[in-house]
């Protein structure tokens, strides 16, 4: 029996998304034949209002649906500290433990030689400026990869000449986990993040 080309062309699409894989793909092809026309024009139309209705803030790169920037714009924020991430869900995560009330600034990826990435595809450059305008702190928050690593140690390189203070987030042991459980890495950090109780 001869494939659907409509079905195989969908698959294909959403296949690219992270975290499907060619099977799930396909369930999802499939399942969404069995919706109305109603339900598919829904979905269709809020595929397409992604680009169009989504932009980044000039200032930080925080993904936004209108004309002002949420954290930028507001009043009740400390303008003297910016937390700099690899990606707009990583400032998305921080900003829900309702533990940080800075600024942010978003990279838009991380420093990747095997992936073509270089400091020329990032938000850094608007990230020094924003610093020399009377930034006091900092805080790169880069995940805890080689290539988060390398971002990290570059962006506090370039920033070794500002008045800021640069800092990192910790590493250290999940709450609840177990010691045994922990891989060396993470209890080397540990221990160098080690403070007075």
């Amino acid at each position: 029996m001869n494939s659907l080309k409509p079905i195989n062309r969908l698959t294909d699409s959403l296949a690219k998304l992270p975290g499907v894989g060619r099977k799930s793909a396909e369930r999802m092809a499939y399942a969404l034949l069995d919706k109305s026309e109603e339900d598919l024009q829904e979905f269709s139309s809020a595929l397409l209002s992604l680009k169009e209705s989504i932009k980044r803030c000039p200032k930080c790169g925080l993904l936004i649906d209108s004309d002002s920037c949420p954290i930028c714009d507001d009043p009740n924020r400390d303008n003297s500290k910016i937390l700099v991430v690899s990606y707009y869900k990583d400032a998305l995560a921080i900003e829900n433990t309702e533990g940080y009330n800075g600024l942010y600034h978003i990279l838009n990826g991380e420093i990747s030689l095997n992936k073509g990435i270089t400091v020329d595809n990032l938000n850094i450059s608007s990230l020094e400026e924003r610093v020399n305008n009377g930034v006091d702190e900092v805080i790169i928050a880069t995940n805890p990869t080689i290539d988060g690593e390398t971002t990290a140690l570059y962006i506090s390189k370039i920033l070794q000449g500002s008045k800021a203070n640069v800092t990192r987030l910790a590493y250290g042991l999940p709450m609840g986990g177990n010691l045994d459980y922990a891989d060396q890495i993470t209890l080397q950090k540990a221990l160098e993040g080690r403070h007075k109780i």
